[in-house]
This record gives structure tokens, sequence and C-alpha cells, in this order.
């Protein structure tokens, strides 16, 4: 019961730590007039994903790479899939040019960047599929590429956004980043601390576990924030989110995960791998098919039963 308590816990921790954060770091950017889809991509995505990271880097120190792969790459799914496919199904979403050739495809090369360093049993003839140290320092590379693209764009949008003020006073700021930071900190720990002993206590998969409740519970920032923007009509916000978020998780993240420690690659990975490409290749191509660089609802439900498929999947495979 007790492991069930620090799940519950940290999940609560995680979802109101991620909202302060996010609320302190967007009122922050604002001072700044920054255009909304670069708030999505940046403030917005690296703050929902903080979860995301606190959780891997706990789960890299203890060597739990299921935990690590799982974490990310469920979450990745559902941030396609379930969020995107969610806050489509509400509105439809329109999506800037950039979005479509830019970003989205940065998405499927991190995807694939990750598929192809986690299979080098087949690719290199390595005896085993370890994620080193050197896939990390390669990764992260990329997520530098990635920002100095994002800074660019900054420069490029700062004439189009003045300054519109923050919504809070500076202290007031600094309460909630700091704040929402110490939350997330708690949350990471409790939540991969009682995944991890449920998953053993009961012979389950520590991969099913971290796929399904750590993912899930790590993507309830994106979940809110893409949501509530989606009904505010904040389509750049809801939608810069969702891919900025994955493109950080992969190249940030495991990244950083896989330089504290080297990872080895679960078993069955790359069904889930093969998913998100999929995920992430729809995502590209729903924005030519109906209306132009526009995710209407039927291609948000065609997400969604996806979603409702994979599930089904790893809690059998599970």
């Amino acid at each position: 019961m007790i492991d069930y308590i620090f799940i519950l816990a940290g999940l609560a921790f995680l979802y109101k730590g991620a909202n302060w954060f996010v609320e302190g770091a967007s009122s922050l950017a604002k001072h700044f007039g920054i255009s909304p889809l670069v708030i999505g991509l940046t403030v917005v995505a690296f703050g929902t994903s903080m979860p995301e990271l606190i959780v891997n880097v706990f789960a890299s120190i203890e060597g739990n790479s299921n935990v690590a792969f799982g974490n990310i790459i469920g979450s990745n799914i559902i941030n396609i899939l379930l969020i995107l496919g969610l806050a489509g199904l509400i509105t439809p979403l329109v999506v800037k040019r950039s979005v479509v050739w830019k970003e989205i495809p940065f998405a499927l090369l991190a995807v694939l960047a990750l598929a192809t360093m986690s299979n080098k049993i087949i690719l290199a003839g390595d005896p085993v599929n370890v994620l080193t140290r050197t896939d990390g320092i390669v990764l992260l590379f990329f997520f530098l590429i990635f920002i100095y693209y994002l800074i660019e764009s900054v420069r490029s949008s700062r004439n189009e956004f003045p300054d519109r003020g923050g919504s809070y006073s500076p202290t007031k700021i600094l309460f909630m980043l700091v704040g929402g930071l110490a939350a997330l900190i708690i949350g990471g720990r409790l939540t991969v601390d009682g995944a991890v002993s449920i998953a053993r206590q009961m012979e389950i998969s520590e991969l099913l576990i971290s796929s399904t409740i750590v993912a899930a519970g790590t993507s309830l920032p994106e979940l809110v924030t893409s949501i509530a923007a989606a009904l505010k009509k904040e389509m750049d916000i809801s939608v810069g989110n969702i891919i900025g978020s994955n493109i950080f998780n992969i190249f940030f993240i495991m990244g950083i995960s896989a330089t504290i420690s080297p990872l080895t690659v679960p078993l069955g990975i790359n069904t889930d791998l093969l998913v998100l490409t999929i995920a992430t290749l729809l995502c590209f191509v729903f924005m030519f098919s109906g209306e132009k660089h526009k995710l209407e609802r039927w291609e948000a439900s065609i997400l969604l039963v996806i979603y409702a498929a994979y599930t089904i999947f790893i809690i059998y495979r599970g």
C-alpha cells in the first residue's frame, strides 16, 4: 500500500510542480515579447518535460534502464497519440509552416537517432544493445543544434511580438520557479521508487510500469497545458508544447540519462520505437491530407484509436 501512496503522492507533486514551473516560466518569457510558438517550443515544452527529466535522472543513477527508456518513449507516444489527439478532437489545430517543415522533421530525426543507437547488435554487430555515454553526448550535440535553431527563431520573432509584460510579479515568478522545481524533484523520487517496488513485487515488467503509469504521470503537464491551450485557441502553444517536448525528451533527457550511466536497451523496445516513429510520421502526413497544415478532428480520432490499440498491446505484453 505504501508504494501506491508513493506513486500517487509523487504524481501529485509532479503535476503541481510542473504547473508552477510552467506558469512562472511562461510569465517570465512574455516579458521578452517572444512568439507563442517559440514559447510553446521552449519554455512550455521544457517546463512540462521537467518531470521526465527528474524521473530519468533518478532512474539512470540507480541503473534502471527499463524505467529510463519506458518513461521517455512512453511519454512521447502519449504526447502525440493521446494528447495531440485529444487537443485536435477539441478543436482542429492549424499548424504553422515552420512546424511542418522544421519541428516535426526534427522530432522524427530524434526518434530515428535513438532507434539507431538502440540497435547496435543488428547495425554494428555489437554483443549487446547499450546506449553508451558516447551516444548520450551525440544526442546532446543534436540538442545544441536544436537550441541554436530556437535562438535564431527568437531573434527573428522579437520584432513581431512586442513586450507584453508578465502575469505575475518578479517575486511570485521566482517563488513559482523554485517551488515548482522542488516539487518536481520530490515527485520524481517518489514516483520512481513506488513504480519500481510495485513492479518487483507483482513480477510485472518495469518497462510496462514505466510505459504506462510513470509515462502517463510525467505527461500530465503536457496534457493539461495542451488541452487548456486548445480550449483557448492557442494552437501554437498546444502543438509547440507537444513537438518541443518530444524533441527535448530524446535529445536532452535521454542524452543526459546515458551520459550519467550507460543504459541497457530493454528487450522488445523496438516495437515501441516503431509506434513512436509511425505516430511522428502521421503528424507530418496529416498536415497534407484534407486542409493543408491542419490537424482535422477525424485525423485526431485516428491518433486516439492507435493509442488505445497500443495500450492494449503493451498491457498484454507486460
